[in-house]
């Protein structure tokens, strides 16, 4: 079964990062990532998982069209059963109660800890095991 986990981000620049911080991962097959840079795209692709076990969405805040905070009830809509993190640039106490009371399980500040991110990842593999 290939573990997957869906990065949402209107930046290009975030698959770059995400593939280099979790190089090791991704070639050791213990998981997979895709990209949607669109609220609308990662609609499709969470519809689509198909054959892949899609164990986390970690989607930005802040995007043009669709923000995180709107796709969040959308995607929990469409898989209840898959753990949401959202990021964000401003992790001011209101952005965060939203978030948390549609459905994100936790909220993560840009710059990202990658070291927070591991573990939180490592955790979803070991429920999906």
């Amino acid at each position: 079964m290939k573990l997957l986990i869906l990065v949402v981000d209107d930046e290009p620049d975030v698959e770059l990062l995400f593939r280099q911080q979790f190089r090791r991962d991704i070639r050791a097959g213990r998981f997979t990532m895709d990209f949607a840079q669109s609220a609308s795209m990662a609609l499709v692709r969470i519809a689509d998982a198909g054959e892949q076990s899609l164990i986390l969405i970690l989607s930005d805040i802040n995007m043009p069209g669709m923000s995180g905070l709107e796709l969040l009830p959308k995607a929990k809509a469409i898989r209840p059963d898959v753990p949401i993190i959202m990021i964000t640039a401003y992790g001011d106490a209101e952005t965060k109660r939203r978030a948390l009371e549609s459905g994100a399980e936790a909220l993560l500040t840009k710059p990202i800890d990658f070291g927070t991110l591991r573990s939180e990842i490592d955790s979803r593999i070991q429920r999906a095991a």
